[in-house]
Parts: structure tokens; sequence; C-alpha cells
């Protein structure tokens, strides 16, 4: 059970890390001024649009600029407290693991809704946001998973007291 546990630490914090890198330079930009971010960071995300075909970056339709609002309110710090307690080792990191998991699904499975409905869909831009559904997934499996083994052994030691 040990490699499983460092195996999906290892997968938040490429999870969290990608999620604290990528969301400031790319995502944010399209809901904070543009005054914020210099001229190569834009001409990056234009380039990231155009040479992936991320049509919804390009031009944020309104659902999408309130996915961002929410990520920048919620998931990045969320994503930044997850990427400190799991290298920390901290126990608090199994429900910021499993916040993040969920918040990243919900929103991932929308963006995808819109991608796949759309008729839009390319092999490159799916292969750019179905892997966020699986780690995703997986952050959410650590942090359920590592909520409950603390718990059941601390029920464990608590009978042994009693006897």
């Amino acid at each position: 059970m040990g490699v499983v546990s460092a195996v999906a630490d290892a997968v938040v914090v490429l999870f969290c890390l990608t999620i604290t890198l990528s969301f400031p330079l790319l995502g944010a930009q399209s809901v904070l001024p543009r005054s914020l971010y210099p001229a190569p960071l834009q001409d990056f995300k234009r380039w990231y649009a155009d040479e992936f075909g991320d049509y919804l970056l390009a031009q944020p339709p309104a659902f999408l600029r309130g996915l961002f609002w929410l990520e920048l309110a919620f998931l990045w710090p969320l994503a930044v407290a997850t990427l400190y307690g799991v290298l920390a080792r901290r126990r608090w990191a199994a429900t910021t693991s499993l916040m993040a998991g969920v918040s990243t699904l919900t929103s991932t499975s929308a963006i995808l809704g819109e991608i796949l409905g759309s008729g839009r869909a390319t092999p490159r831009l799916l292969q750019l946001y179905v892997p966020y559904i699986v780690l995703a997934v997986i952050a959410i499996l650590r942090g359920i998973c590592s909520c409950s083994a603390p718990s059941l052994a601390s029920s464990a030691q608590k009978k042994k007291k009693r006897v």
C-alpha cells in the first residue's frame, strides 16, 4: 500500500504543480486586466490557443469566465496548499486534495461537455483536457483513502486502550 500511496502523492504533486503554474499564466488572463500581464505572456496565451485549437481560451464564453473566477478564488489557493501539504506530509493534505480534485473534476467536466458538444473537439485539444479528469480522480481517491485510513487506525487504537 505504501507504493500506491507514494505514486498517488507524486500524481497529486504533479496535478497541483500544473494548476499553480498554468492557471496564473494562462487562465487568469481571461478574467484579470491585461495590464497585469507582460506582452510575452499575452503572446504565449495566443500561441497556445492557436497551436492547440483551444477556442474556449481564445474567446472565453461567460460560463468559462465564471469557472476561471472560481478557480482564481478557490482552486488556485487550494492547489498551492495541497502542494505544500503533500510535500510537507501534513495530515490535512488529504482533505485539500479531495477538495481540489472535486473542484477540478467539476469544472473540467463542464469544459469537456462544451468541447464535445460543440463538435469542435480535436484530438490535440482533448489530449490537454482529458488528463485533468484522470488527475482529478486520482486526487479524489487519494483524499478519500487517506482520510479513511487514519480514522480506522485511531479507532483500533481506542479499542486497544479500553481492553
